[in-house]
């Protein structure tokens, strides 16, 4: 069964609204131990994210405006140029609230999306966190990427049952004489299958299980039914 944003999400999240000022944007996040909040509207809606990036951007054009010689780092110059939403960077650290600091729009989840389309969502758009919203993009919770290391932390038994019953009882190919090892989140299949191409089957089933670190293949086959290369 894959895991689902809902499965490992925070519900309990703490949230700003656009005119929270920059000082207690700063508290909250101190407070909390986190490193970003969403911003919503009056009704719930999700209209954005404010991060430590964003309050620490205030901090980088202060000292390069106004210590004597002070270069910002590369990245710092690279978001003066141009930020993600098309606004200057220099216009942004003059922001004294959510609205005017924040990341907009928000990049958000659905409680129904599965945990590996979060971690895909947020390697893609560079973020820790996303704001979990419903249809209506009204906020629902949070989910990190410590939540989705979560997903990893199962049992071993947990896992081989999960391989046993969801994977090989269900396979369309004769899996009773495959023998299923888990260590540490590693699988081991090994014994007999009828045929090449269903031990990569099931190979390829199995690595999609939520918590597997690794799939070993030690399985053997009667028959090998795989497309040879010409010359091979």
């Amino acid at each position: 069964m894959r895991v689902k944003v809902n499965d490992v999400m925070t519900r309990e999240v703490v949230s700003v609204n656009g005119s929270t000022p920059f000082k207690d944007i700063a508290e909250i996040l101190i407070a909390h131990a986190v490193s970003a909040v969403p911003v919503v509207d009056a009704e719930g809606h999700v209209i954005g994210v404010v991060s430590e990036a964003d309050l620490l951007r205030k901090e980088e054009f202060r000292e390069q405006f106004y210590r004597e010689g002070y270069l910002p780092p590369l990245r710092a110059r690279l978001r003066d140029r141009m930020t993600r939403e098309g606004h200057s960077a220099r216009e942004k650290a003059l922001g004294d609230t959510a609205a005017e600091l924040m990341a907009a729009p928000a990049v958000t989840i659905t409680p129904g999306d599965s945990a590996v389309e979060a971690a895909r969502r947020m390697e893609e758009h560079g973020v820790k966190r996303l704001p979990v919203v419903d249809e209506d993009e009204i906020l629902l919770g949070i989910v990190s990427r410590r939540d989705l290391v979560k997903v990893f932390v199962r049992q071993d038994g947990d896992i081989a049952r999960e391989v046993l019953e969801e994977i090989l009882d269900r396979l369309w190919v004769e899996t009773d004489e495959v023998r299923v090892k888990v260590e540490h989140g590693i699988v081991t299949l090994s014994g007999f299958v009828p045929r090449r191409s269903d031990a990569e089957i099931a190979t390829r089933m199995v690595q999609r299980v939520d918590g597997v670190v690794d799939v070993i293949d030690d399985m053997e086959w009667k028959e090998d039914d795989t497309p040879k290369w010409a010359g091979r």
